[in-house]
């Protein structure tokens, strides 16, 4: 890749798992009604069709890894468990009384923070007070974020007994010395321990997270990355650029300095030698950072035009509705946007009260709704079109200037009634949904809110 596109198009920019932009709600004409409202329609929609997918985010975590810019209670206090759970399942109930129907589950994710960090009996307890009030869709898929260094074969167990047959390790890199500056050290031996044991318990997908650009991280450091990983052959892999955002409050991501950080043009080196590699290896490279293998259920998405894109990244199937449950949870109803209040102590005292513990969050106008349309089209199919009925260039003008430059820049190749990015300009995806990212070009920010593009 050529230093000079890095350059020009290494800006910061979102990475669009949702539009608008968080930064980007309108939080003054956000209420808690419209809401509920906006999900009762999403719901009566698509529950029988399509089911709905579930986020549930579990915060704690024995000790903080410096590079993570989620939101974390660090605790080595156990005894908070039981109270967690029970308010997430009061939170399920308070949505249950709103739509009025049994919900049908097509996907389930556990999140954190660590959700490893709860016992086996614990997570089993929770997931069974989802079940319990809910039918399970057709090709359900629930999966869980797990730590290798925590993950017993007793989690693993409890949650396949409940369904569970996907699993993800974030691994990050392999190397000892980038380890301890982002304060996340874990051997090889227990990330093998860790696959090895959900291959056996019978999980059918392995997924690994590993980061490029993290600090004193160096060719040879991703190069052994991708050696130890191509042993253990995970199913899928999300292969991520380090998101550097040290101003997010209670990140953690002050154990470094700037200094330490690979430049732009090293971070994009290891993201080609990474994607290099992994091609080598046999995986496939899905929309934006993620890859997997053929017999993937992400691959196989992808292949026949399913493949999604939400608040927990790429997914194999669509769904309408997703609800998010626990404190900073983000819930989507295609027609608008909420989260939760992020203090466990505030979330808490409003499901004491009977309210759904939302903060803020976004309504989407007729807008809103058509550039998020092409910026999923683009994120999961590098490629968007609309009807000749609607020419969106002559009612958006300013984005057809900055992707003609872009299609100069041989990133994209635009026609009549279609956009397709091209494989040279796959790697600045980012980029391109910035050009129909028209409330970021109206309001340029006045201080950096999203990590660098590159």
């Amino acid at each position: 890749m050529h230093n000079s596109l890095v350059n020009k198009y290494n800006i910061a920019g979102p990475r669009y798992t949702s539009y608008p932009t968080v930064p980007y709600w309108d939080d003054a004409s956000f209420s808690l009604e419209a809401w509920k409202s906006s999900l009762k329609k999403s719901f009566d929609e698509s529950n029988s069709k399509e089911g709905i997918s579930l986020y549930i985010h579990l915060p704690f975590c024995e000790s903080l890894c410096t590079f993570c810019g989620c939101n974390k209670r660090i605790t080595k206090q156990h005894s908070v468990e039981s109270p967690y759970i029970n308010a997430v399942l009061k939170e399920w109930g308070l949505y249950l009384n709103l739509l009025n129907d049994k919900p049908f589950i097509k996907e389930l994710h556990l999140g954190g923070g660590t959700p490893t960090f709860f016992s086996p009996d614990n997570l089993k307890k929770l997931i069974n007070g989802i079940l319990n009030t809910s039918e399970l869709a057709d090709n359900y898929e629930f999966s869980f974020e797990g730590h290798p260094n925590n993950t017993t074969r007793e989690h693993l167990q409890a949650l396949y007994d409940v369904g569970f047959r996907r699993v993800s390790y974030g691994v990050q890199d392999y190397n000892e010395t980038v380890q301890k500056a982002i304060h996340r050290i874990q051997p090889f031996e227990n990330v093998k321990r860790a696959t090895e044991l959900a291959r056996e318990i019978g999980y059918t997908s392995v997924g690994h997270d590993i980061i490029f650009g993290l600090p004193f991280q160096t060719l040879e450091h991703v190069e052994q990355t991708i050696l130890n990983t191509k042993e253990l052959l995970p199913d899928r892999l999300a292969f991520y650029s380090y998101a550097h955002v040290p101003w997010i409050k209670g990140s953690g991501q002050r154990g470094f300095s700037d200094a330490d950080l690979p430049s732009p043009e090293l971070k994009r080196k290891q993201y080609e030698l990474g994607k290099k590699r992994l091609a080598e290896v046999g995986y496939h490279e899905i929309g934006m950072d993620h890859f997997a293998l053929q017999t993937d259920s992400l691959y196989k998405s992808m292949q026949n035009g399913n493949l999604h894109r939400n608040f927990m990244g790429y997914t194999a199937s669509k769904t309408q509705a997703m609800i998010g449950l626990g404190v900073s949870s983000i819930s989507d109803s295609w027609y608008g946007f909420s989260q939760n209040v992020k203090g466990i102590e505030e979330y808490y005292n409003l499901l004491k009260d009977n309210i759904i513990p939302v903060y803020r969050g976004h309504i989407l106008n007729e807008e809103d709704l058509i550039i998020r349309k092409h910026i999923l089209n683009l994120m999961c199919q590098f490629k968007t079109t609309w009807s000749s009925t609607l020419n969106y260039f002559e009612e958006l003008p300013e984005v057809l200037v900055k992707l003609e430059e872009m299609e100069s820049d041989k990133l994209l190749i635009i026609e009549a009634n279609k956009i397709e990015v091209t494989k040279k300009g796959q790697p600045f995806v980012r980029n391109i949904c910035m050009a129909f990212d028209l409330l970021l070009q109206r309001k340029q920010p006045d201080t950096q809110l999203f990590s660098m593009t590159v």
